[in-house]
């Protein structure tokens, strides 16, 4: 007898759901039972696409007995009212990144997740690379010797028209960068941060945002997050993370799986965007829901949360940031 399938809604059909229902129409123990979105003329649109039930409200979604998991995909901003909706259904949650809008929101979503006994996973994509996770084993296993230093590298030009629909690139692309540096080199404990507008004409948010970061186990990291141009060089640092240790380093690049044909904010595809979504869905289908442990918690959230507001501390005041890594107060 076959295995019953997982039934996931969306709340939210943005164009992050069109990556997240390929990765759900890739996964044999998953189906998508039905989405709810705040504009109606998207909601009928991707209904149709993905063949899937539209739901009138999102209550109306969590009250469906055939979802046992609810994918939060709608802007940063009503993260916490959504996620909170889902756990107190009964549902299992997976939510995007970022995934509130500040510390406490993070907070909470973990206090309503374990007062309700369900999983509530943040949707931190990145790591879930296969390249990644041999990455931190390697580290883990001391095999590459004490951490020198870290590099999470982002630079990916988008157009001010789509950047208009996505945060700042501290919001947006930093939290990427500081959840991929927690998983293989570890917290941070300081930090120094700036940002810049390189190529808007319109916005006034920054398409440019670098920081230094002093880690707990001493080594240093460099982060960078860019909308403002592709590198074009022989060897781009579109997508690239390296770690450097005392006895071997570790090196992975979006530029090893790219076609030639249009992202959807991207003027390439790189093959390994839609992979990590995919390896992260089935993750959380195949271990979360049957009470495995995320590979990026909570807690992880938490982390980078606070350092994004540290980030944005020192690039207003100039300084240098303590971060307390710390569990999180509301």
């Amino acid at each position: 007898m076959s295995e019953k399938r997982a039934g996931i809604g969306f709340i939210g059909a943005g164009e992050i759901s069109l990556l997240h229902s390929k990765a759900i129409a890739a996964i044999p123990g998953a189906r998508l039972v039905g989405l709810w979105n705040r504009t109606r003329a998207t909601a009928e649109e991707r209904a149709a696409r993905y063949e899937c039930r539209l739901f009138e409200t999102p209550e109306e979604l969590v009250g469906d007995p055939a979802i046992e998991a609810v994918f939060v995909l709608t802007n940063q901003e009503t993260h916490l009212q959504y996620v909170k909706l889902a756990l107190e259904a009964g549902k299992h949650v997976l939510v995007e990144k970022p995934l509130g809008m500040s510390t406490g929101e993070i907070v909470q979503m973990k206090r309503i997740a374990e007062r309700c006994g369900r999983a509530c996973v943040p949707g931190h994509n990145m790591i879930h690379e296969e390249s990644l996770l041999r990455a931190r084993e390697l580290i883990a296993n001391g095999d590459i010797g004490k951490i020198v230093s870290c590099y999470v590298l982002y630079n990916l030009h988008h157009s001010e028209e789509r950047a208009r629909t996505l945060p700042g690139m501290v919001r947006h692309i930093l939290t990427h960068n500081l959840y991929t540096m927690i998983y293989l080199a570890g917290k941070p404990t300081r930090v120094a941060a700036l940002k810049a507008t390189r190529h808007y004409e319109k916005l006034t948010r920054e398409d440019l945002a670098m920081c230094i970061l002093e880690l707990e186990n001493g080594g240093l990291a460099h982060l960078c997050a860019s909308f403002a141009a592709d590198d074009l060089s022989s060897d781009p640092w579109t997508f690239m993370v390296k770690v450097i240790g005392t006895a071997g380093t570790t090196r992975y690049t979006y530029q090893d799986w790219v076609e030639v044909k249009k992202g959807i904010s991207h003027s390439r595809t790189y093959t390994a965007y839609q992979a990590t979504i995919t390896a992260e869905d089935r993750y959380f289908v195949d271990v979360c829901l049957k009470g495995g442990n995320p590979r990026s918690s909570l807690e992880d959230a938490i982390v980078a949360q606070k350092t994004i507001e540290a980030v944005e501390r020192s690039i207003a005041e100039g300084v240098t940031v303590e971060i307390d890594a710390g569990p999180g107060m509301d």
